[in-house]
């Protein structure tokens, strides 16, 4: 098969359709044995820029995507069109070539393009499904195409593997887990948080990623839940804290300000001491008390709300702040809110999105941002996407907002960089 290093050719389908051409066709049925990974990508802001740019920029862009993404995979066996500015790929090879295509795909999309003059950032949103045995190529693209819808939907990983529960059993996961943790294969992600008012980046939300090295980059989801199935989840609580906090205390000074937010489950906080535990990881890492939110997630506290209460207080004493996460979600306990000492309340993105619906839908997010103003409380939104769910969140007052329109969960350097 070609090595292609020329521009990926157009296809006449629609974005995110699964249907293969003729060349991905061919290499999947001369490379079956051998494996063949598939990736669909897509920009994550491409309307925005259209939107800010104009139809041509938009264009330049989509046609500069292109020939990166060409560069870049010129030394793999691969077929690849382009549907709108979603891109599907076929890559021959096995699971370590297909881990290292998804890598360059990566890499290419979240540098930035200069575009007539102008510097965008678009990041994007990746789908991948491994070839099973058999599986007519029709199929594998529409895996890879469904995981991206995932990831679209997804505030968390951006890079999602199709089918990583049915495809390796939880049991499998959870097995592959223990050594994770001892391998050092957990790794941190930071989505910047966004005050409304102003656009200053003034904190962000540490997410959990697992660098799996068959399955590829695997989000929070999957990874709690082969922690739970292993019994790890305290033990991955402490690492991603840990990893969390010693990353921050190593951002250059003019990082030096930003809030981080690190999750703290309910068996975190079952388990005693739990503050002491808590308070001593933060000063350990040498990032001020002062600089660190903890985020409890809402139907994690139902079994023992006053216990939580207390936990909760000693670490707003010590200097923290505590956010309450993925409210509208769960119970959505409005009780919550008067009985937990808290700074914060996220607003989950289920939520967020009615907020550009009709008037009968904005009411319940609306009503949230009004109720957690007059108890004082500040709000975050999560899983913002577009300009106009930032500026009628800001018409509200609401107080942050976190999500794809800024940025996704990003490493050290792509942080730094993003705001340099």
């Amino acid at each position: 098969m070609e090595r292609r290093s020329r521009a990926m050719q157009r296809g006449g389908r629609r974005p995110g359709e699964s249907a293969a051409s003729a060349e991905q066709l061919r290499l999947v049925e001369a490379h079956a044995a051998r494996g063949v990974t598939a990736i669909v990508a897509a920009p994550t802001s491409f309307e925005i820029v259209n939107t800010a740019y104009g139809r041509a920029a938009g264009d330049q862009l989509v046609e500069a995507m292109a020939e990166r993404l060409a560069h870049e995979l010129a030394g793999h066996e691969m077929a690849a069109v382009r549907g709108g500015a979603t891109f599907t790929i076929v890559v021959a090879g096995d699971a370590a070539t297909g881990d290292a295509a998804v890598s360059r795909v990566e890499r290419a999309l979240e540098r930035p393009f200069l575009i007539d003059g102008e510097t965008i950032h678009v990041g994007a949103r990746i789908g991948v499904a491994r070839m099973t045995e058999d599986e007519p190529a029709e199929h594998l693209l529409r895996r890879a195409a469904e995981a991206l819808a995932r990831a679209r939907a997804s505030d968390g990983a951006t890079t999602r593997v199709a089918a990583e529960h049915e495809g390796v059993p939880l049991a499998a996961l959870a097995a592959d887990l223990h050594r994770a943790i001892e391998r050092g294969e957990i790794d941190v992600r930071f989505q910047p948080q966004v005050r409304l008012v102003d656009g200053a980046v003034t904190g962000v939300e540490a997410l959990a990623r697992w660098q799996h090295p068959r399955l590829g980059v695997l989000g929070a989801e999957t990874l709690l839940a082969a922690a739970h199935r292993a019994d790890l989840g305290v033990a991955l609580s402490d690492q991603v804290q840990a990893l969390a906090l010693e990353r921050a205390a190593r951002w250059p000074t003019r990082m030096g300000s930003l809030r981080i937010a690190v999750n703290v489950t309910a068996a975190d906080m079952a388990r005693a001491p739990f503050v002491e535990r808590f308070l001593a990881r933060v000063r350990a890492s040498g990032v001020g008390f002062e600089r660190v939110t903890a985020e409890v997630t809402e139907t994690g506290l139902i079994d023992d709300l006053d216990g939580a209460a207390t936990a909760l207080t000693a670490l707003r004493a010590a200097g923290c702040r505590v956010a309450l996460d993925d409210f509208g979600t769960g119970y959505s306990s409005l009780s919550y809110l008067t009985r937990l000492p808290l700074d914060y309340l996220k607003i989950d993105r289920s939520l967020v999105q009615t907020i550009t619906g009709d008037a009968r839908d904005r009411v319940v997010v609306e009503g949230v941002i009004a109720i957690a103003a007059g108890l004082g409380l500040e709000t975050v939104a999560e899983g913002v996407e577009s300009e106009r769910e930032r500026a009628l969140l800001a018409q509200r007052g609401c107080t942050f907002y976190q999500g794809f329109l800024w940025a996704g969960p990003l490493d050290d350097a792509a942080l730094q960089a993003r705001l340099a």
